[in-house]
């Protein structure tokens, strides 16, 4: 209703005001959303666009003049690729900082995708729908399902081709903030100091790229545990490991699913049904890592010794006051108050999901508070 009565008015409709005025409405009713994927994907897609086709050069590029099909042809087909490129240079910092990974040819696969959807596929559904009203629809139907044949085809043949995915497991939070406010900063301004938001952009980046990929992850229940092998790739604790764990393992640590392997196969680590040994090398020094993968008691006397001789001890059970590693211990009490667990050899780094602090939902305040028992004088 804003967009036709802009355009009733004579106004220009489709401009980063109106983007700035959805956002405000969403965030207004449902502030939390600032923080979430979705509303940054969506809204960093449209400002990509608008600012883009806002800018006077670009405007000049592609408006409509006087000349032969052929170049009205390739104006457009250029126009769509440059907004694709856009908008895929835009969501990259956002898909790599929230799922690990961001797709590379998406602007290339979709100069045929646009078209065909909007000219073929959607027209077609219109004109099966008119004629079922007959009963006529079915032929129109078939083509319908051949086209999204084919358009589910690219974007699996975009998304398997090689290179198609760039891949980032780690990506601090500074590093993101200075990439999203030097977007900002280009896309808001329209003469030649929005280049100033260059040098944010490039300096978050530079820093995503070269923060280290974590070495070690553990889930939050402590069942299921990955560790970084010599030859880059991941190695589960767990050989019964599900598609969606060894999918979030995967993508936190930046391995394809080629590349993650059973830890009791590899040659660097000693395995029972009971416990895993690991010795993984970091720098100038060597790190032993003990995992516990089943739900029997490991004796008390070797489970000790174990403890003694490790670096970092992790369990799904809760360990002994005598299990002292030598560096970490991550059993069912500790892990309870850190949440998922990623570590980086190198620094001796440790990060973990939850944070800390009294929050309503993590220590929520007590109707009845606890009874003390009074002694008696």
């Amino acid at each position: 209703m804003i967009v036709l009565l802009a355009l009733s008015l004579g106004r220009e409709a489709i401009t980063l005001r109106l983007v700035a005025a959805g956002a405000l409405v969403v965030l207004l009713l449902w502030p939390e959303a600032l923080a979430g994927p979705s509303f940054q994907l969506s809204f960093a897609a449209v400002t990509a666009i608008v600012a883009l086709h806002e800018s006077p050069r670009i405007r000049g590029w592609f408006e409509r003049r006087e000349e032969g099909w052929g170049r009205h042809l390739l104006r457009n087909l250029g126009s769509l690729l440059l907004t694709g490129v856009a908008v895929e240079l835009a969501l990259m910092p956002i898909a790599l900082f929230h799922f690990h990974q961001a797709g590379i040819y998406g602007a290339l696969a979709n100069i045929v995708a646009i078209p065909l959807t909007t000219f073929v596929i959607m027209p077609l559904e219109a004109l099966a729908l008119l004629l079922d009203i007959a009963g006529l629809g079915a032929p129109v139907w078939w083509l319908t399902a051949r086209a999204l044949a084919f358009l589910l085809w690219l974007a699996h043949a975009a998304a398997s081709a090689p290179g198609a995915v760039a891949a980032l497991p780690a990506m601090p939070g500074g590093a993101y903030a200075l990439m999203v406010a030097g977007g900002l900063w280009i896309a808001l301004w329209r003469t030649r100091v929005r280049l100033v938001g260059l040098a944010p952009l490039a300096l978050g980046a530079v820093w995503a790229l070269l923060t280290p990929p974590p070495d070690l992850l553990v889930t939050g229940d402590g069942r299921h545990l990955a560790i970084r092998t010599p030859d880059g790739g991941m190695a589960l604790l767990r050989d019964r490991a599900g598609d969606y764990t060894r999918s979030m393992l995967g993508e936190n640590s930046g391995a394809d699913d080629e590349a993650i392997e059973l830890l009791a196969e590899r040659p660097e680590a000693r395995c029972s049904k009971d416990l895993c040994l690991i010795d993984a090398v970091a720098g100038a020094r060597r790190w032993r890592v003990a995992a516990t993968r089943s739900g029997y008691l490991v004796p008390w006397r070797a489970m000790m010794a174990v403890c003694g001789g490790s670096d970092i001890v992790v369990s799904e059970r809760r360990l002994p006051p005598g299990c002292a590693p030598r560096w970490l211990k991550l059993d069912r009490e500790t892990l309870a108050r850190t949440g998922g667990v990623a570590v980086t050899f190198a620094g001796e780094r440790v990060v973990t999901v939850l944070k800390g602090g009294h929050h309503p939902w993590i220590d929520p305040p007590m109707v009845q508070p606890p009874f003390e028992r009074v002694k008696e004088k």
